[in-house]
């Protein structure tokens, strides 16, 4: 879909800047979740008809510009959004997510969202692009995270109840 899709005869479009940010504004991302979220989030947005112009973020928030149709309410698609990417990130990045977020929690319950209208596209996806990404590092790699986690860990508690 083009910057402005066309329903019938008539020409719609309706962009929106949006901003989740992590549970307690924990920096919980590293630069391969940001990756996985983006396309979580582009999947998610496809099903509603939507596309998903620009997305970047920094370790405690995400960036999304977003092209959506008018059948579509912006609050269900948030809804979405945030409930897919953290049912997904919990699974495919548990031990990292854990040391920053506990319970089932991962996104803030409030988001920031404004129509996109005013300013120009351009400016608004220069804007998210240029958002500070957090750099790949050796933890962020799961293959060498994984052993440095285990080399770091104490011993369990030991005894009846514990496993």
């Amino acid at each position: 879909m083009d910057a402005v899709g066309e329903v019938g005869q008539d020409a719609l479009g309706a962009h929106a800047h949006l901003v989740f940010v992590t549970k307690y504004r924990r920096g919980a991302f590293t630069d391969p979740m940001l990756t996985r979220c983006g396309q979580i989030m582009t999947e998610v947005c496809d099903k509603f008809g939507a596309t998903l112009t620009e997305f970047t973020g920094e370790t405690d928030h995400v960036h999304l510009l977003i092209h959506y149709p008018p059948t579509v309410q912006l609050s269900t698609l948030v809804n979405s959004l945030k409930g897919v990417s953290a049912r997904y990130l919990r699974q495919e990045f548990p031990d990292h997510i854990q040391k920053y977020l506990w319970g089932n929690h991962f996104w803030s319950p409030s988001y920031f969202a404004a129509s996109a209208g005013g300013a120009p596209l351009a400016i608004v996806a220069e804007y998210i692009t240029n958002q500070k990404r957090p750099e790949p590092t050796q933890e962020s790699d799961p293959a060498t995270r994984d052993r440095a986690i285990q080399n770091q860990l104490p011993p369990g508690p030991q005894g009846p109840g514990f496993l």
